[in-house]
């Protein structure tokens, strides 16, 4: 009799004997605990690619008399970290795409980390220009490839939203950016270090802060799993189905029976996955490598993907020449304009500040830091002000894009954004209201929201064996605009102000324009049930 009862409760194993697709087996672990750990890290990520790039901004206005910075190099010292994520992009895009996502993405965090923190102790523009770059080199290979990684942990129907979470969780995060640049920046501290012979002052310990993200996350990964989506269509099925079993027991938190998933349907690509895997295991040397390289690139410059390419491409490089470019010089004109207002002018188009607060630098040395007013140690808060409402605008703002995007669709939020973005970006050189003109400045930057709505658009237009490639290419590009934009801002800045936001404000509603070319842009996941974002993301 107690044999029965306890046969009774036992609860009964979750089998599938018959041969599932991948979506369906992903569909089956169920969503829960596991996808909101990987939103969190993967967001995590996110946030610290951007403390890596743009954290550098709070630093420029402040140690510009430290290092002996020229506008013209504080531009190319903006810009340098996203050279470094130009130049290893299309790299980390091969090798997540041959090697795994994982095997990218946590070596990478940890080589960010340590030049991030060599960066740190540097006491020349050359020198912290170098590490600059070589911490946009690392952190290019999570970049991109964590979009590819996180995706392929949902279904169809949960991947967009699985990606909007992680950017809600990024927005989340970039609040503490202005935050911890007040706390560490604005400080009355310093100290000698003899022995590399540098003053050690806030700003250096703001930028080793910037590091630890990377740190942590690279932590965190170490017993995530590799995608199961990559690991199905090396041909390694048997591992994919016990990935998603330990995620279907995570996600369940043990209360059922471990699930059972006799066999995965093969799909198309996964043996020529597999086959191009098996190519690169058997085979040595430099011409087969670049052999291998132009194999995983060359489809997506090739019919059908042509087309798709080219469009992602422009429109991240669009995106990223505003919301980067134009961010990096962001604390520093709103600093100009703050000294400007507290000479007595109230009424100045940000420009006219821009023009009316020039430091010779030239005329300076590095004795003339504690004697020279214009040598600022401190960022005005309201520079951190605006920075914070920035912040606090993109994690709301991202919140509101994951609810609406599948039922309203991925073209009304780009056009939407575009145009707003780009008319505000027009209207500020007329403006003669500061802190109108900075709210329209604000709002201008707000462009960055199209950036993850464009790579849900590439995750869906490219198959899993292009997927990793593709993003990493058009972010490529992006990062190329981020590029251009710091370095039009740096050379243009002084001398035709107006110029640089004409150029931002048309390119962004030329991306709107172009947003209407997107293939199967009119499609909206209309039939997915409307269900709480809690229970969602």
């Amino acid at each position: 009799m107690d044999n029965s009862i306890e046969t009774i409760h036992e609860p009964k194993p979750v089998t599938y004997p018959r041969s599932v697709t991948f979506d369906d087996a992903l569909s089956m672990a169920k969503f829960g605990k596991f996808n909101y750990i990987m939103i969190i890290i993967s967001g995590t990520i996110l946030a610290a690619v951007l403390l890596e790039t743009l954290g550098i901004s709070y630093v420029i206005p402040v140690a510009e008399c430290d290092l002996l910075l020229t506008t013209k190099e504080k531009g190319v010292l903006s810009a340098v970290s996203f050279a470094g994520i130009i130049t290893s992009s299309h790299l980390w895009g091969f090798l997540a795409d041959t090697r795994g996502r994982k095997k990218v993405i946590v070596p990478t965090l940890f080589l960010t980390f340590a030049a991030t923190i060599i960066s740190s102790f540097t006491t020349s523009f050359w020198i912290i220009a170098l590490f600059r770059f070589l911490a946009g080199f690392f952190i290019s290979g999570s970049s991109a490839t964590i979009y590819a990684y996180l995706g392929e942990f949902h279904n169809k129907r949960d991947g967009s939203r699985a990606i909007m979470g992680a950017s809600f969780v990024f927005g989340i995060g970039c609040l503490l950016l202005p935050g911890i640049a007040f706390l560490v920046i604005n400080q009355e501290w310093e100290f000698y270090i003899p022995f590399v012979n540098i003053v050690y002052r806030p700003w250096r310990l703001f930028l080793a802060v910037c590091g630890l993200p990377s740190l942590v996350c690279a932590f965190a990964l170490l017993k995530i799993p590799e995608s199961p989506k990559f690991t199905f269509v090396q041909g390694n099925t048997e591992k994919a189905i016990e990935t998603i079993q330990w995620m279907h027991k995570l996600n369940t938190r043990g209360k059922e029976s471990k699930l059972q998933i006799t066999s995965i349907l093969a799909e198309s690509e996964g043996q020529q996955k597999k086959r191009r895997c098996s190519e690169a295991d058997n085979t040595n040397g430099f011409k087969t490598l670049m052999k291998l390289i132009w194999n995983q690139t060359a489809p997506l410059f090739m019919s059908p993907y042509l087309n798709k390419t080219a469009i992602v491409c422009v429109l991240q490089f669009g995106i990223y020449l505003s919301s980067n470019g134009m961010y990096m010089f962001f604390p520093d004109i709103l600093n100009r304009a703050a000294e400007l207002q507290e000479s007595g002018v109230n009424r100045t188009t940000l420009c006219h500040a821009v023009y009316a607060t020039q430091i010779d630098i030239s005329m300076l040395s590095q004795n003339d830091t504690e004697i020279i007013p214009e040598c600022n140690q401190k960022l005005d808060i309201i520079a951190y002000e605006h920075s914070f409402i920035l912040e606090l605008l993109y994690a709301l703002g991202f919140a509101v894009i994951g609810l609406i995007i599948n039922a309203v669709g991925k073209l009304p939020i780009l056009v939407f954004v575009f145009v707003c973005c780009g008319i505000s970006g027009v209207l500020i050189i007329f403006i003669d209201i500061p802190l109108l003109a900075m709210w329209l400045y604000l709002v201008l930057l707000t462009c960055g929201y199209c950036i993850s709505v464009v790579n849900a658009v590439t995750v869906d237009l490219f198959p899993t064996n292009l997927r990793a490639m593709a993003i990493c290419i058009s972010l490529m590009f992006g990062r190329l605009g981020s590029v251009v934009g710091a370095n039009m801002v740096g050379l243009l800045l002084d001398t035709q102000c107006e110029l640089t936001f004409w150029i931002s404000g048309i390119s962004l509603i030329g991306c709107g324009v172009l947003s209407f070319f997107i293939p199967n842009i009119y499609q909206r996941n209309v039939t997915e049930p409307r269900t709480s974002v809690s229970s969602r993301l």
